[in-house]
């Protein structure tokens, strides 16, 4: 059994068209993206999964794996499922999404996320939770929230702010999903062939496909949070992050 790591990446986005190959600190983000996957010792390989010729040159040029997909997929993760089979993934392999513009990754966080599989064989599915610590995220329709029930699984996933806090003096705790995924080879492709759901497009949140049709999945609390670019301003934001990792003005 091995872990093969995938980071589905479109060129086209309306709010910031080309955003894969937008250059933060001196390398295109899905540079950073793929050298973080890489440094994960429980990933034996990366691949960059893409319909864009662009990115695919690009990922070539630095060194790195990519793999043509079609146009079309509802979401990331059934990009994924069609860039694992043309790999030849057994079904037993280990198949991480990770996100393409989430450049700031610490690649602890795939650790855990592998861990829960790898610990667990009764596990199909998991990921990532980011306890909210800015009362701005808890409103922010691009972060994610998170209701989890005793036993770790997730119950729900919305933009809105979940659970209600019907008292206002109650002591509120959310969570932000961080939305890297950890599969089973052999349930991506049950994942790959369900129906997109009510809940998933009213929500445009692939991972409620899975909720909605009776599957669990296995919620990790991460320490570190994972912040997106998904504008152009974003991009500074980025760059002061991975200062702070690097624990120097330069990387």
């Amino acid at each position: 059994m091995k872990t093969v790591a995938f980071i589905p990446s479109r060129f086209g986005s309306s709010r910031f068209p080309g955003k894969p190959l937008a250059v933060i600190s001196g390398k295109p983000m899905i540079r950073h993206v793929y050298e973080r996957a890489e440094s994960c010792p429980e990933i034996s390989d990366v691949f960059v999964a893409t319909d864009d010729e662009r990115i695919f040159r690009c990922v070539e040029k630095f060194g790195g794996k990519a793999i043509m997909t079609r146009g079309h997929h509802p979401s990331g993760s059934d990009r994924v499922w069609e860039a694992a089979s043309a790999a030849g993934l057994d079904a037993d392999d280990l198949v991480v999404n990770i996100q393409g513009d989430q450049p700031a990754f610490d690649p602890g966080s795939m650790s855990l996320l592998i861990a829960s599989l790898l610990n667990d064989p009764g596990l199909y599915m998991s990921t990532l939770i980011f306890r909210i610590k800015e009362s701005s995220s808890v409103t922010d329709s691009n972060d994610v929230k998170v209701v989890v029930d005793s036993n770790g699984f997730a119950l729900y996933f919305s933009r809105s702010p979940v659970p209600f806090y019907r008292d206002r003096d109650s002591e509120k705790l959310y969570y932000k999903h961080l939305g890297f995924y950890a599969f089973r080879m052999k349930f991506l492709k049950i994942f790959n062939s369900l129906p997109q759901g009510r809940l998933e497009q009213a929500e445009k949140l692939e991972q409620l496909r899975a909720v909605e049709h009776g599957y669990k999945i296995k919620v990790v609390e991460s320490m570190w949070d994972s912040p997106e670019v998904d504008t152009p301003s974003d991009i500074a934001k980025i760059e002061k992050a991975l200062r702070l990792v690097h624990g120097t003005g330069k990387l």
